[in-house]
Protein backbone atom coordinates (compact mmCIF):
# COMPACT_ATOMS: atom_id res chain seq x y z
CA UNK A 1 0.00 0.00 0.00
CA UNK A 2 1.15 3.54 -0.78
CA UNK A 3 -0.23 6.99 -1.57
CA UNK A 4 -1.03 5.95 -5.15
CA UNK A 5 -2.47 2.52 -4.41
CA UNK A 6 -4.45 2.03 -1.21
CA UNK A 7 -5.56 -1.19 0.44
CA UNK A 8 -9.04 -2.35 -0.57
CA UNK A 9 -10.36 -1.15 2.81
CA UNK A 10 -9.10 2.42 2.37
CA UNK A 11 -10.04 2.47 -1.31
CA UNK A 12 -13.63 1.79 -0.26
CA UNK A 13 -13.41 4.54 2.38
CA UNK A 14 -12.13 6.93 -0.31
CA UNK A 15 -15.04 6.01 -2.60
CA UNK A 16 -17.46 7.74 -0.22
CA UNK A 17 -15.62 11.08 -0.32
CA UNK A 18 -17.43 13.53 -2.60
CA UNK A 19 -15.53 15.33 -5.33
CA UNK A 20 -14.30 18.73 -4.17
CA UNK A 21 -14.46 17.84 -0.47
CA UNK A 22 -12.24 19.35 2.20
CA UNK A 23 -11.26 16.32 4.25
CA UNK A 24 -9.84 15.77 7.72
CA UNK A 25 -8.40 12.28 8.14
CA UNK A 26 -8.12 11.61 11.86
CA UNK A 27 -5.49 9.06 12.86
CA UNK A 28 -3.95 9.39 9.42
CA UNK A 29 -0.81 7.32 10.05
CA UNK A 30 1.27 7.70 6.85
CA UNK A 31 -1.33 10.07 5.33
CA UNK A 32 -1.87 7.63 2.46
CA UNK A 33 -5.59 8.36 2.31
CA UNK A 34 -5.30 12.20 2.07
CA UNK A 35 -2.52 11.85 -0.52
CA UNK A 36 -4.65 9.45 -2.58
CA UNK A 37 -7.64 11.78 -2.43
CA UNK A 38 -5.56 14.70 -3.71
CA UNK A 39 -3.71 12.68 -6.36
CA UNK A 40 -7.01 11.40 -7.74
CA UNK A 41 -8.55 14.88 -7.70
CA UNK A 42 -11.28 13.78 -5.30
CA UNK A 43 -10.54 16.14 -2.41
CA UNK A 44 -9.72 19.82 -2.86
CA UNK A 45 -7.71 20.04 0.36
CA UNK A 46 -7.01 17.74 3.28
CA UNK A 47 -5.80 17.66 6.87
CA UNK A 48 -3.94 14.68 8.27
CA UNK A 49 -4.30 14.52 12.04
CA UNK A 50 -2.07 12.34 14.24
CA UNK A 51 -1.71 12.10 18.01
CA UNK A 52 1.42 9.92 18.01
CA UNK A 53 4.83 11.41 17.15
CA UNK A 54 6.03 8.53 14.96
CA UNK A 55 2.99 8.46 12.63
CA UNK A 56 2.93 12.28 12.61
CA UNK A 57 6.51 12.37 11.35
CA UNK A 58 5.71 9.63 8.81
CA UNK A 59 2.75 11.66 7.52
CA UNK A 60 4.86 14.83 7.18
CA UNK A 61 7.58 12.95 5.31
CA UNK A 62 5.07 11.26 3.04
CA UNK A 63 3.44 14.55 2.08
CA UNK A 64 6.81 16.15 1.37
CA UNK A 65 7.82 13.15 -0.75
CA UNK A 66 4.55 13.49 -2.70
CA UNK A 67 5.07 17.28 -2.97
CA UNK A 68 1.59 17.95 -1.63
CA UNK A 69 2.44 20.50 1.08
CA UNK A 70 0.21 23.08 -0.60
CA UNK A 71 -2.79 20.76 -0.47
CA UNK A 72 -2.39 18.73 2.75
CA UNK A 73 -1.73 20.07 6.24
CA UNK A 74 -0.38 17.68 8.88
CA UNK A 75 -1.30 18.44 12.48
CA UNK A 76 -0.03 16.91 15.70
CA UNK A 77 -3.28 16.82 17.66
CA UNK A 78 -5.62 14.57 19.60
CA UNK A 79 -8.68 13.56 17.57
CA UNK A 80 -10.85 16.38 16.24
CA UNK A 81 -8.51 18.99 17.73
CA UNK A 82 -6.71 18.67 14.39
CA UNK A 83 -9.61 20.65 12.85
CA UNK A 84 -9.94 24.44 13.09
CA UNK A 85 -13.14 26.25 12.14
CA UNK A 86 -11.39 28.27 9.43
CA UNK A 87 -10.40 25.01 7.67
CA UNK A 88 -14.03 24.66 6.53
CA UNK A 89 -13.72 20.88 6.64
CA UNK A 90 -16.87 19.24 5.28
CA UNK A 91 -15.82 15.58 5.47
CA UNK A 92 -14.15 13.61 8.26
CA UNK A 93 -12.66 10.15 7.82
CA UNK A 94 -11.63 7.93 10.73
CA UNK A 95 -10.42 4.44 9.86
CA UNK A 96 -8.79 1.51 11.62
CA UNK A 97 -9.96 2.02 15.21
CA UNK A 98 -12.54 0.36 17.42
CA UNK A 99 -16.10 1.66 17.26
CA UNK A 100 -16.17 2.89 20.88
CA UNK A 101 -12.91 4.84 20.36
CA UNK A 102 -14.25 6.45 17.17
CA UNK A 103 -17.46 7.40 18.99
CA UNK A 104 -15.47 8.93 21.88
CA UNK A 105 -13.32 10.96 19.44
CA UNK A 106 -16.48 12.36 17.80
CA UNK A 107 -18.04 13.06 21.19
CA UNK A 108 -15.03 14.72 22.79
CA UNK A 109 -14.76 17.71 20.46
CA UNK A 110 -18.08 17.65 18.61
CA UNK A 111 -18.04 21.46 18.30
CA UNK A 112 -15.26 21.05 15.73
CA UNK A 113 -17.74 19.29 13.45
CA UNK A 114 -19.63 22.57 12.88
CA UNK A 115 -18.85 22.72 9.14
CA UNK A 116 -18.82 18.96 8.60
CA UNK A 117 -21.70 17.32 6.73
CA UNK A 118 -20.29 13.84 6.11
CA UNK A 119 -18.53 11.31 8.35
CA UNK A 120 -16.91 8.24 6.81
CA UNK A 121 -16.03 5.83 9.59
CA UNK A 122 -14.36 2.44 9.40
CA UNK A 123 -14.44 0.66 12.75
CA UNK A 124 -12.47 -2.56 13.15
CA UNK A 125 -14.89 -3.80 15.82
CA UNK A 126 -18.10 -2.79 17.63
CA UNK A 127 -19.71 -0.65 14.92
CA UNK A 128 -22.81 -0.56 17.13
CA UNK A 129 -21.16 2.11 19.29
CA UNK A 130 -20.99 4.43 16.28
CA UNK A 131 -24.65 3.85 15.38
CA UNK A 132 -25.62 4.64 18.96
CA UNK A 133 -23.52 7.82 18.93
CA UNK A 134 -25.05 8.90 15.62
CA UNK A 135 -28.58 8.30 16.84
CA UNK A 136 -27.95 10.37 19.96
CA UNK A 137 -26.30 13.25 18.12
CA UNK A 138 -28.57 13.80 15.11
CA UNK A 139 -26.53 12.01 12.47
CA UNK A 140 -28.08 9.42 10.18
CA UNK A 141 -26.65 6.51 8.24
CA UNK A 142 -26.74 6.97 4.47
CA UNK A 143 -24.60 3.95 3.53
CA UNK A 144 -22.91 0.92 5.05
CA UNK A 145 -20.50 -1.61 3.63
CA UNK A 146 -18.81 -4.75 4.89
CA UNK A 147 -15.66 -6.30 3.43
CA UNK A 148 -12.97 -8.79 4.21
CA UNK A 149 -9.27 -8.07 3.79
CA UNK A 150 -6.36 -10.21 4.98
CA UNK A 151 -8.73 -12.47 6.97
CA UNK A 152 -10.16 -9.49 8.85
CA UNK A 153 -13.69 -8.17 8.48
CA UNK A 154 -14.34 -4.44 8.38
CA UNK A 155 -17.44 -2.28 8.24
CA UNK A 156 -17.70 1.20 6.71
CA UNK A 157 -20.39 3.56 7.99
CA UNK A 158 -21.26 6.78 6.18
CA UNK A 159 -23.17 9.42 8.14
CA UNK A 160 -24.80 12.72 7.26
CA UNK A 161 -26.68 15.15 9.45
CA UNK A 162 -30.26 14.15 10.23
CA UNK A 163 -32.37 11.95 12.45
CA UNK A 164 -32.92 8.22 12.23
CA UNK A 165 -34.82 5.59 14.12
CA UNK A 166 -33.18 2.19 14.45
CA UNK A 167 -34.40 -1.06 15.96
CA UNK A 168 -32.15 -3.07 18.28
CA UNK A 169 -31.42 -5.35 15.34
CA UNK A 170 -30.36 -2.39 13.19
CA UNK A 171 -28.17 -0.93 15.93
CA UNK A 172 -26.35 -4.24 16.27
CA UNK A 173 -26.08 -5.38 12.66
CA UNK A 174 -26.63 -2.27 10.52
CA UNK A 175 -29.84 -1.15 8.77
CA UNK A 176 -28.27 -1.33 5.30
CA UNK A 177 -26.26 -4.49 5.90
CA UNK A 178 -29.16 -6.63 7.13
CA UNK A 179 -30.96 -6.14 3.83
CA UNK A 180 -28.43 -8.55 2.25
CA UNK A 181 -28.28 -11.59 4.51
CA UNK A 182 -26.82 -13.61 1.62
CA UNK A 183 -23.68 -11.49 1.69
CA UNK A 184 -20.93 -14.01 2.44
CA UNK A 185 -18.80 -11.62 4.52
CA UNK A 186 -21.82 -10.40 6.52
CA UNK A 187 -22.80 -13.98 7.28
CA UNK A 188 -19.24 -14.93 8.22
CA UNK A 189 -18.95 -11.98 10.61
CA UNK A 190 -22.03 -12.98 12.57
CA UNK A 191 -21.12 -16.66 12.58
CA UNK A 192 -17.80 -15.71 14.20
CA UNK A 193 -19.50 -13.35 16.66
CA UNK A 194 -22.08 -15.98 17.62
CA UNK A 195 -19.39 -18.63 18.14
CA UNK A 196 -17.51 -16.28 20.49
CA UNK A 197 -20.68 -15.38 22.39
CA UNK A 198 -21.50 -19.06 22.90
CA UNK A 199 -17.98 -19.65 24.19
CA UNK A 200 -18.46 -16.84 26.71
CA UNK A 201 -21.83 -18.23 27.79
CA UNK A 202 -20.25 -21.62 28.43
CA UNK A 203 -17.49 -20.00 30.49
CA UNK A 204 -20.14 -18.15 32.50
CA UNK A 205 -22.08 -21.38 33.08
CA UNK A 206 -18.97 -23.07 34.47
CA UNK A 207 -17.86 -20.10 36.59
CA UNK A 208 -21.23 -19.23 38.12
CA UNK A 209 -23.08 -15.92 38.23
CA UNK A 210 -22.58 -12.63 39.99
CA UNK A 211 -25.14 -9.88 39.37
CA UNK A 212 -22.73 -8.23 36.90
CA UNK A 213 -22.11 -11.47 35.05
CA UNK A 214 -25.84 -12.17 34.94
CA UNK A 215 -26.35 -8.88 33.06
CA UNK A 216 -23.60 -9.82 30.62
CA UNK A 217 -25.22 -13.22 30.09
CA UNK A 218 -28.59 -11.63 29.34
CA UNK A 219 -27.00 -9.15 26.94
CA UNK A 220 -25.30 -11.93 25.00
CA UNK A 221 -28.47 -14.00 24.86
CA UNK A 222 -30.34 -11.04 23.36
CA UNK A 223 -27.64 -10.61 20.70
CA UNK A 224 -27.71 -14.31 19.83
CA UNK A 225 -31.48 -14.16 19.48
CA UNK A 226 -31.25 -11.14 17.16
CA UNK A 227 -28.70 -12.82 14.91
CA UNK A 228 -30.71 -16.03 14.71
CA UNK A 229 -33.84 -14.12 13.77
CA UNK A 230 -32.04 -12.18 11.02
CA UNK A 231 -30.71 -15.33 9.42
CA UNK A 232 -33.90 -17.30 10.03
CA UNK A 233 -32.11 -19.86 12.20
Amino acid sequence: MNAQRLSERLTRVASYVKTGAIVADIGSDHAYLPCYLIHHQIAEKAIAGEVAKGPYDSARNQIMDEKLENKITVRFANGLKAINHEDLVDTVTIAGMGGPLIASILDQDSDRLATVNRLILQPNIHAKAIREWANANDWKLVAEEILQEDDKIYEILVLERGKMTLSETEFLMGPFLITDTQNEVFRLKWEKESTEWMRILEAIRVAGLSSEVQLKKEEIEVKLKIVKEVFGA
